[in-house]
């Protein structure tokens, strides 16, 4: 009997460390092609009800550009929150770059500006980027630094490396947050 039941746990064992000595376990649990899902920032425009249309522009700029976050409008769950207003001092993004914070949208910049430009640069900086207003038009992250006649709403190619790379690990912990202030109305945004 003592040897019946010592057969049948030592069978039983066999059979259960067999396929991981051989790799099969790992082969038939690990997915063939392991795929990372984008991390989620919510958003609410709720506050800034002149530039939803711009807003969901600018963002849209974003989740067809990056893979590794998405911004979704969902008022209850949002990080990110829009304001207009007018400001001296322009439009800004107060955020610790890991998206959360507020974007404020003023109101004479978006009259002067190309507003789709502004939501979507603005957001850039949610999303990790610093300003460089020395950029060129096709850099979005160069603001208002070429001027008025800019109207180039979609991060380019290095701008999206950077945001995908920043966001590779998800979220991060809340960050120190650093109001990303724009020059003056008729300097950058």
């Amino acid at each position: 009997m003592i040897r019946k039941t010592f057969l049948s746990a030592a069978v039983g064992a066999a059979m259960i460390m067999a396929p991981m000595a051989t790799g099969q376990a790992a082969a038939t649990t690990a997915p063939e092609n392991p795929t990372t899902a984008a991390t989620t920032v919510y958003y609410d425009d709720s506050g800034a009800p002149s530039y939803q249309s711009q807003i969901a522009q600018g963002v849209a700029n974003w989740n067809n550009s990056v893979s590794n976050v998405q911004l979704v409008e969902n008022a209850s769950a949002a990080t990110l929150d829009f304001y207009e207003g007018n400001d001296p001092n322009g439009s800004y993004a107060y955020t610790d770059g890991h998206g959360n914070g507020y974007i404020f949208l003023d109101h004479t910049q978006m009259g002067v500006y190309a507003p789709v430009r502004i939501t979507a640069h603005e957001t850039g900086h949610v999303l990790g980027l610093p300003d460089n207003y020395n950029g060129p038009c096709s850099e979005l992250m160069s603001g208002g630094g070429p001027g008025p006649s800019c109207t180039n709403a979609n991060p380019n190619a290095d701008e999206i490396g950077r945001v995908n790379s920043l966001w590779a690990n998800g979220r991060q912990g809340p960050g120190v947050f650093t109001r990303i202030a724009e020059p003056a109305v008729t300097a950058a945004f």
